[in-house]
């Protein structure tokens, strides 16, 4: 075993290489950028030295080196599968924890990758893979193959430059579309098309392989739950397959592993048809350890890295097939920086509290890190295992109930409702499914009265701890208090009213056009509503008033006392605001322009995905106060148009 090892990545999945690192008695070393000085991973690590980047190839083995470590483990994403810095490894005498260049190279490239399976025998989908297809020659294939058909870069993952057309007319589009994303992800932007599997399941296979020409299967994950081609909800075993199917799967992905000289630890991804699951395609071979890996260590009871460790330092595989028995069912849900009401933008900010369940969580954070838009938005993973697949379902939506993070929007009250829909209940799965019922599991993301109550008694509770009790804007007259009315605004909602009779203590609500209710808050925030007691996680950020319950978070931007009457003030119709914190790339008018209504006017970029925020209304842009390049924050102003 290796006495010191640099983990070459950050996040969640450095802090959990570092959990094997320390129960083995080996010693962890991690890098870290500026952004990332005061990081969870760079505390958890033995040692920790600066890099400029996380891609930087000579800054990384220069870091290895410095601090004497004998092998790197690249985690995944950043240079996980990158050839030349495999081969860097070894030209620097530094032990690569994954499978050799050569077997990078060739399944790294998905054209090369889809000729080397197929000539060992694994089915394909369909499609046209020569290198250098132009433009009109992919229009062409993708027509000659048959509508659907799906773009993909032929470099790179994780959904990324993928799309899908169903319509002649968009091909032209998504051809250019997919080439930009691919040659800013991966640097590379050929193509090729494969024809589209309808109601398709997602469903892979873990291999591993050793240096002694030993190869196992660990059976499948089903990942099907996916928004953008890229998962959020993953589990083991999958509720598609039988025993034999799975053999079957099996014993094609180590033949994919053999055909290439495989080692270390290996995915092999297929597409399943859910009306006929006899049939798989091959779709790619993930050359590394994979985002969800966790649900299978918890049906297995092996620890992954830790056989990547054992195999990368030449010892044999400790298991055979025979020795790989499932173990109930688990399931993972990731937990993304994200707004899925607003069509999965990223968000961003600092944690001001957070709180984990009692299940396994694989995480990164801390109190006081920042979330920005330089890296991928997923933040952390939750875990669980059951008896069998309804109590693992029951025990992650629990431990979600449980997870609270506050002062960066996440998905976690989405998860939840996915978790609950019939057809994720049932095993209905499909990787077009979130799409299709988004709209009912974002439908109840609106901000429960209760929690607008909680934030006017809040302001209430706050001013009557002052000094001066004449302070208070309790409306205090002979024989009654006055109704106090407050302005509170969600994050990316309109503003409410909130009207109340009272102290905080003991006080009559009435939000918006609703019903007065006896409500009262207590404690450290707990809210009796309507006769109903709630405990809430709060945390407040300057005029932001954060609120957490069930997995539900709420940012609740400055409590303005109104002077009277209903709410006003609420952004106009030509207010443009940023859908999500990031980098403007292109301003695509100026001040005094005439412009039509859904005319694009200013496209923003984070982690690595653009949208184009369009005008609300036809009119003239009176104000435009960003310019290309400039820095944005979620709900910052980009436009206003005034009608004309």
């Amino acid at each position: 075993m290796f006495d010191s090892v640099l983990v070459a990545n950050r996040g969640e999945i450095a802090v959990r290489v570092f959990r094997t690192l320390r129960r083995l008695g080996v010693r962890s070393a991690a890098v870290h950028t500026d952004a990332d000085a005061l990081a969870r991973h760079v505390r958890e690590a033995d040692e920790a030295l600066w890099i400029p980047s996380y891609l930087d190839i000579e800054a990384v083995i220069a870091a290895a080196r410095a601090c004497g470590a004998s092998a790197v483990h690249p985690g995944y994403g950043f240079l996980a599968e990158n050839t030349a810095f495999a081969r860097a490894c070894g030209e620097a005498g530094l032990t690569f924890i994954g499978p050799p260049a050569e077997a990078i190279e060739a399944m790294g490239d998905k054209i090369r990758a889809k000729r080397t399976v197929a000539a060992a025998g694994v089915p394909v989908v369909p499609g046209r893979d020569e290198p250098g297809l132009s433009d009109a020659e992919l229009e062409a294939a993708a027509l000659e193959i048959g509508l659907p058909v799906l773009l993909k870069p032929s470099a790179g993952g994780g959904g990324k430059g993928m799309r899908l057309v169903r319509d002649p007319a968009d091909l032209a589009g998504a051809i250019a579309s997919a080439r930009r994303e691919a040659r800013g992800s991966f640097g590379d932007d050929t193509l090729l098309a494969e024809r589209f599997v309808e109601n398709p399941r997602h469903i892979e296979i873990q291999v591993f392989a050793d240096t002694h020409g030993n190869a196992v299967h660990l059976g499948e994950r089903e990942c099907s739950l996916q928004r953008r081609h890229q998962k959020i909800i993953e589990e083991a075993p999958s509720p598609l397959l039988d025993a034999a199917a799975r053999e079957r799967m099996g014993a094609a992905a180590v033949a994919v592993a053999r055909a290439v000289g495989y080692t270390g630890a290996g995915t092999v991804e297929y597409i399943v048809s859910a009306d006929r699951p006899d049939e798989f395609y091959f779709m790619e071979m993930n050359t590394r350890l994979q985002v969800e890996h966790p649900v299978t260590e918890l049906v297995t009871g092996l620890d992954l890295v830790e056989l990547q460790l054992r195999v990368a330092a030449g010892e044999p595989l400790p298991v055979t097939r025979d020795d790989v028995a499932l173990d109930g069912h688990s399931i993972e849900a990731r937990v993304y920086a994200e707004d899925p009401a607003r069509g999965f933008l990223p968000t961003g900010g600092r944690v001001l509290a957070l709180s984990e369940p009692a299940a396994r969580v694989d995480s990164g954070l801390d109190v006081g890190t920042e979330v920005g838009g330089s890296y991928d938005p997923m933040l952390a993973k939750v875990i669980v295992h059951g008896a069998d697949r309804a109590e693992a379902l029951h025990r992650l939506d629990r431990a979600l109930a449980g997870y609270t993070l506050l002062g960066v929007p996440t998905n976690v009250a989405f998860l939840r409702a996915l978790l609950r829909h019939p057809s994720v209940v049932a095993g209905e799965l499909d990787t077009g499914l979130v799409e299709r019922v988004l709209d009912e599991l974002v439908a109840g993301a609106s901000v429960p009265p209760e929690v607008l109550a909680a934030a006017a008694l809040e302001r209430m509770r706050a001013l009557e701890s002052g000094d001066d009790p004449w302070d208070v804007p309790d409306g205090w007259r002979p024989g009654a208090h006055a109704w106090t009315p407050w302005i509170i605004t969600p994050s990316g909602g309109d503003p409410v009213e909130v009207r109340v009779q009272g102290r905080a203590a003991s006080a009559r609500v009435a939000v918006g056009d609703g019903a007065p209710v006896a409500a009262a808050l207590s404690g450290p925030f707990t809210l009796t509503y309507a006769g109903r007691t709630t405990s809430f996680e709060a945390a407040r950020d300057g005029d932001t008033l954060w609120l957490g319950r069930d997995g539900h978070a709420w940012a609740l931007s400055e409590h303005v006392r109104a002077e009277g009457g209903a709410a006003s003030g609420a952004a106009g119709d030509g207010v443009l605001r940023s859908p999500m914190p990031g980098t403007v790339l292109a301003v695509k008018a100026a001040e005094g322009d005439r412009v039509e209504a859904g005319q694009p006017l200013v496209v923003v970029e984070a982690m690595k995905m653009e949208h184009t925020v369009t005008a609300p209304l036809a009119g003239v842009v009176a104000k435009l106060p960003v310019r290309a390049g400039a820095q944005v924050a979620l709900d910052a102003v980009l436009a206003v148009i005034e009608e004309a």
